[in-house]
């Protein structure tokens, strides 16, 4: 019997497979056919990609998918770059796959740039020669082949939304070797189409239905791009679906996303220009009906008025009123001229207190006046200084030495006139001077 430690849980054991699968095989890319897909309502996408001796489960996330410009479907070749898993609760490995590529693509991706870098160099796809396409186009000309599905719902929208327009289909293949030439002669000869007996079109629609990048190449072809760029008439590209873009949707004078939107834009709608024309219609009715009953008021209105019945009467009203507009203009002349009188005083008397004489004289004034505060201050000043003065000469001469002095003291000095304070800095025989209030006394210790 088996001991208990080494007995696995389903989940112990697939996780250990995943941990194993993860770590072993890791990222990697794997090319074969789809079936079995599956878009969920989450986004995410689920199918099975298989060969002739093999299958696996593979799952796109969401994010993934936005970000692929792959489309994907049951039978489509594709290559994918995926990371090998364990789906645990199912105990099933599977490819969780990161990006898509159809089969083959990196090559044609390749050349269909290098392409495109060419001829936009050259100036086939620039504005300037994008020729504007006719609102209201007499003939249309529809260069695709005539079993497509393309064809079907181009012709059934144009014949309800342009019933007038005469269609010319200029039979192609749209796939294959050898249709890129099909549809350059095409579109040359509807250029030529009045040399062959034929109306010639206001506009051509060039397209086909989607596919893969392989179906659709043919539309990626120089010669196509060449034809289109030198067609007299406008062309609309309608190639594949919407997220398809090819040489030339470039060259062309406008691209279409589907065939059936290029449908919709060469031709106005029936039932729209029906509703404008009624509209237009019911505007010119209700504009006719509002200037007639406009008229027919001024009529009224001029034969019941005074004009007609009373022009004396209007007469003098018009006397009166240029009577009132006369008093009324006097009225203001004077109002006005006395204004103008009023500010001339003003103006005079404000000349007359700047005048320069005036200035001078004052400034004059104000000079003197000012010399006269400035001489008083400073004899005031020194009058102040000088009792200062005096009043400290006596304080100093009470606090000095000559003050004490006289006041019975003396001091003392050796024969250098040093101040002698302790008796202990002279000796016996030293000469000493003491100074007295009046005369000095020698004296020998």
């Amino acid at each position: 019997m088996p001991e208990a430690d080494n007995i696995l849980s389903v989940s112990q054991l697939t996780r250990q497979i995943r941990t194993l699968l993860e770590g072993t095989v890791g990222e990697v890319w794997v090319q074969g056919e789809i079936s079995n897909h599956r878009l969920q309502t989450s986004g995410h996408q689920y199918f099975t990609l298989k060969d002739a001796g093999a299958q696996i489960s593979c799952v796109m996330f969401r994010g993934a998918g936005m970000r692929s410009s792959a489309r994907l479907g049951d039978g489509v070749q594709v290559q994918v770059l995926g990371e090998l898993s364990v789906y645990e609760p199912r105990g099933q490995y599977q490819l969780v796959v990161k990006t898509v590529q159809p089969k083959g693509q990196g090559v044609l991706q390749a050349k269909f740039e290098a392409l495109k870098r060419r001829l936009y160099e050259e100036g086939l796809f620039d504005e300037e020669h994008k020729k504007l396409i006719p609102k209201f186009p007499v003939v249309i000309a529809l260069v695709t082949s005539p079993t497509g599905a393309a064809i079907r719902d181009m012709l059934n929208i144009l014949a309800r939304r342009a019933p007038w327009v005469r269609l010319m289909v200029y039979p192609v293949r749209v796939q294959g070797q050898g249709a890129e030439a099909e549809i350059a002669r095409a579109i040359e000869a509807l250029n030529r189409a009045e040399e062959l007996g034929l109306p010639r079109p206001d506009t051509i629609v060039v397209g086909r239905g989607g596919g893969s990048l392989e179906d659709l190449w043919n539309f990626n072809e120089e010669v196509v791009a060449r034809a289109i760029f030198h067609s007299a008439i406008p062309i609309v590209s309608a190639v594949g679906h919407e997220i398809d873009f090819t040489i030339s949707d470039f060259a062309a004078d406008l691209r279409a996303p589907t065939p059936s939107a290029a449908a919709e834009l060469v031709a106005p709608d029936l039932t729209e220009l029906r509703r404008h024309f009624e509209a237009v219609e019911k505007a010119l009715k209700q504009r006719v009906l509002t200037t007639l009953d406009h008229h027919e008021r001024v009529v009224e209105l001029t034969a019941k008025g005074a004009l007609l019945r009373e022009p004396p009467r209007l007469l003098l009203e018009a006397e009166q009123s240029m009577d009132d507009l006369d008093n009324r203009w006097r009225t203001a002349s004077r109002e006005r001229l006395r204004a103008w009188s009023d500010s001339l005083v003003e103006m005079q008397q404000v000349l007359a207190r700047y005048h320069p004489a005036r200035v001078v004289s004052d400034a004059g004034h104000r000079l003197t006046m000012t010399g006269h505060r400035l001489s008083q201050a400073v004899t005031l000043a020194l009058r102040g200084f000088g009792e200062k003065a005096e009043s400290k000469a006596q304080m100093l001469k009470l606090l000095g030495p000559e003050g004490i002095l006289a006041r019975g003291f003396s001091y003392t000095t050796d024969a250098k006139g040093k101040v002698l304070t302790d008796a202990d800095e002279v000796k016996a025989g030293d000469e000493i001077m003491t100074r007295l209030a009046k005369g000095v006394v020698r004296s020998t210790v």
